[in-house]
């Protein structure tokens, strides 16, 4: 060993020993003759003292020294000078006064400050580039830490559970129903091409008619989708898959786990069984199946109110089969032209003609479309949204969906604007979780004509809804459950189809998949079945998206040791990069440039 102890160790007890210590310059200083070197590894600091009139042989080492350099040091841990004690720091009653000092590597100076207020002030993207050095950070140290004991919570909470870790393969067949693969050219099969797994969705039910019965892996997976914060093209979920339950047995063993894992990563005890909510409640009342539920400004529906209404857009969607909503931003009435405009343009781009409002001032409702509205109008708007002097009310008058769409999305800009005024708190250490359920089993694809499953094809219907699979498929509620915190989608699965003739159905009859298709994809899994599968359901929780919300950030890529950029690179390694054609000729692959 080159050290005897970490630079976060030492305190008064070890005054007067003789100790080894190793790490990266933090800082260094000359004062006056002596030198101090703040010396850090991924523990701490401490402080080395350094008096070159009596070490020459260190002190010109030292004099090479910039920080982020390498080196050990030898000496004897003393007490600081009256005075001079940094109670921040845990060590910051002593010093080591430095006998002896060895140079490992002298270091460049860094591109950027490798404090986490300086690091955070300079772009992203200098950052991922010299993404060892962003790594140095205390921030990002911290982040790494973080994911390590949270997926060492999971692990250790199933393994008590008597769960089995498995390793599924990551090379698959391509099975284009989901998103988009990135495809593996075989060189032994020429012609014929792998998928990186987006899932261990079909093994993980393999397993189960292999009578493994609880199944665990922290899995890699990819899918080739366009990028943001809390999206990246290879990610880690905690999968897992269980027979002989349902969903009550799921929610039991998933509520403990992410217990476990706020306890043990945060020391935070959260109150279990946590809230249900229908997809047809959390669309209703709050525009979107994934709802943060920490503040209020709910959606409230008018479309009964407003089918005999004379304001024309109104009524058409009432009498259409659409729906009119509106929400209560509450103490927003003194939003800007310019932040008028940004709502506006919000509601546009999620298919809306226009934003209509209403603004309360002054004890007077100032909008356009307010001479449309009876007595009997106004007054329900005013009772049922608890209208006040300073509000702003806005609405939506489209299909179900979309009107649920634009005034969720609405509601959350709103509750940003009120955030920005000091309107609206919401305590950072909050965590709404909650069960989202009872989705449709199937959407209707108007570009394709067909059905298409809301979650996966491998989704069981609610029983008792089997039955309109032939007559009303659109009204059937599949067995599929999401978990959500603060408006954050962390994992969702479902109570699988385990019957290899409702499996069938399903892929031939109503999603109109071709037989020979069906066939080719998963003949292997239907064959399966027919050997005695028992019940099994599972869930998918997204590793990066649960550490990212432990840490405090929006953004997964702070999570990831070595994410891709928002344009898919790799700026470290400068990948993706061009092969060389022999690669390409063992592979059979010829590449075609793009028309600009």
């Amino acid at each position: 060993m080159k050290r005897t102890h970490h630079c976060a160790q030492l305190t008064k007890a070890d005054l007067g020993a003789t100790v080894s210590l190793a790490g990266w310059v933090d800082s260094i200083r000359d004062q006056g003759g002596i030198i101090f070197i703040d010396l850090r590894d991924r523990k701490g600091v401490t402080q080395v003292k350094l008096e070159p009139n009596s070490n020459a042989d260190a002190g010109a080492r030292a004099a090479q020294l910039k920080p982020e350099s390498v080196i050990g040091v030898t000496g004897r841990v003393t007490l600081r000078p009256a005075g001079t004690a940094n109670p921040s720091l845990a060590t910051g009653e002593i010093e080591v006064d430095a006998t002896a000092l060895e140079i490992h590597n002298l270091s460049e100076t860094p591109p950027f400050p490798l404090d986490d207020e300086g690091g955070d002030r300079v772009n992203e993207d200098l950052r991922l580039t010299y993404r060892y050095l962003d790594l140095r950070r205390p921030k990002m140290r911290r982040n790494l830490e973080v994911r390590h004991r949270a997926t060492k919570a999971v692990r250790d909470y199933f393994d008590e559970q008597e769960f089995i870790e498995v390793e599924t393969p990551i090379l698959f067949k391509s099975t284009p129903e989901g998103a988009r693969e990135y495809l593996v050219p075989s060189r032994i099969h020429p012609g014929q091409f792998y998928a990186l797994s987006q899932s261990p969705q079909q093994f993980k039910q393999i397993l189960m008619v292999a009578g493994v019965e609880r199944y665990l892996q922290i899995a890699r997976c990819f899918r080739d989708e366009d990028l943001r914060a809390d999206r990246q093209m290879e990610f880690t979920q905690i999968d897992v898959e269980v027979s002989f339950i349902d969903r009550e047995g799921i929610y039991t063993l998933f509520e403990g786990m992410l217990r476990k894992v706020w306890q043990d990563v945060l020391g935070v005890n959260l109150p279990v069984p946590f809230p249900r909510l229908s997809f047809k409640d959390a669309m209703n009342r709050y525009g979107v199946d994934k709802p943060d539920t920490r503040f209020g400004l709910e959606l409230v529906d008018f479309t009964e109110i407003f089918k005999k209404s004379t304001f024309k857009v109104f009524a058409s969607a009432a009498t259409g089969g659409g729906a009119v909503k509106a929400v209560n931003a509450k103490g927003l009435a003194d939003v800007t032209q310019g932040e008028l405009t940004n709502l506006e343009e919000t509601a546009k781009a999620l298919g809306a003609k226009g934003l209509a409002f209403i603004k309360v001032e002054g004890g007077e409702w100032k909008s356009p479309i307010v001479k449309f509205f009876t007595a009997a109008e106004k007054a329900e708007l005013t009772q049922r949204l608890g209208i006040a002097d300073g509000d702003i009310i806005f609405f939506a008058a489209a299909p179900w969906e979309k009107a649920c769409a634009i005034l969720g999305r609405i509601r959350l800009e709103c509750a940003a604007l009120l955030q920005k005024r000091g309107k609206l708190t919401i305590p950072a250490s909050q965590w709404n979780f909650l069960w989202v359920v009872d989705f449709p089993l199937m959407t209707y694809d108007e570009e394709a004509k067909r059905f298409v499953a809301t979650h996966h094809p491998f989704t069981a219907p609610v029983p008792e809804d089997i039955p309109l699979l032939d007559t009303a498929p659109r009204q059937v509620r599949g067995q599929h459950y999401d978990v959500v915190l603060n408006g954050m989608e962390l994992g969702g699965g479902s109570i699988r189809i385990h019957q290899p003739a409702l499996q069938e159905k399903v892929f031939k009859d109503v999603l109109k998949i071709p037989a020979d298709v069906v066939e080719s994809r998963f003949g292997y899994l239907l064959r399966a079945f027919k050997y005695g599968a028992p019940p099994h359901g599972g869930i998918a929780f997204g590793l990066d998206r649960m550490v990212a919300l432990l840490c405090g950030t929006t953004s997964i890529r702070d999570v990831i040791a070595f994410p891709k950029t928002q344009k898919a690179q790799d700026l470290m390694t400068q990948s993706p990069a061009p092969v060389a054609p022999k690669q390409l000729r063992e592979l059979h692959i010829q590449t075609v440039t793009p028309a600009e």
